[in-house]
């Protein structure tokens, strides 16, 4: 797991990741409630949010939902510690199951806040992340070490991390089962590039074929750390 930022929160600009317009606007304004931030851009899916961040080398604080419609799991906030390493990244989801918020923790963010949150909550966020500690909600259980399972998803998550933007895309698309000629159709770049890159996510995970390159990143799915129908 890559190190969090602790100190970069006081100046500079904010983004807010989420595909409900409504939720923005609310967002926003609890932002501008808690913090004087210069500038607090919105973004409705990740894609657009990766614009936002290379755009501006001034993104100091990141709200982040994590059920986005062009993300699979925890992908988005790997993909975004990975393009920010310097940012705080705060989730704000409805899904605040303790294992969720491990797991979120464990992948690159700073704190987790239930989107339900009063304002109040996020000032707490806000504080505690701005002093260089990890932020979680009232009632928080760390799951941790309880079972292997636990561990094996941890492991995962920090493979994971270590994977670059393009790496992360490439791999989502072997999950989805495309071949290395799909893949370079759909990115627009060369098959030997894909295979290169291919290589380097095998080397990166431990692994040694594309199905064991698959069952780890299945360990990062929100079907993997949402609590268990009974």
């Amino acid at each position: 797991m890559q190190e969090r930022a602790t100190s970069q929160i006081a100046a500079g600009n904010a983004l807010v990741v989420d595909d409900h317009p409504l939720f923005c606007d609310a967002l926003t304004l609890t932002l501008r409630s808690i913090a004087s931030f210069g500038e607090i851009h919105t973004a409705g899916c990740l894609e657009q949010a990766l614009e936002v961040v290379n755009r501006d080398p001034k993104i100091a604080m990141i709200i982040l939902d994590l059920n986005l419609p062009d993300v699979n799991g925890l992908d988005g906030l790997i993909r975004l510690r990975n393009a920010t390493p310097k940012a705080s990244i705060i989730i704000a989801s409805s899904m605040s199951d303790n294992r969720m918020i491990s797991r979120a923790l464990q992948a690159g963010a700073n704190g987790f806040v239930p989107k339900q949150a009063q304002r109040a909550v996020f000032q707490m966020a806000y504080d505690t992340v701005k002093a260089g500690h990890p932020f979680v909600p009232e009632g928080y259980i760390d799951p941790n070490g309880q079972n292997g399972e636990n561990n094996s998803q941890e492991e995962a998550l920090a493979r994971l991390s270590t994977l670059t933007n393009q790496q992360a895309r490439i791999l989502n698309l072997i999950c989805e089962g495309k071949l290395n000629k799909q893949i370079a159709y759909d990115l627009s770049i060369a098959e030997t590039t894909v295979k290169a890159h291919v290589t380097a996510i095998m080397r990166k995970l431990g692994v040694h074929s594309r199905t064991q390159a698959v069952l780890i990143a299945q360990e990062a799915n929100f079907s993997r750390v949402l609590p268990t129908l009974e």
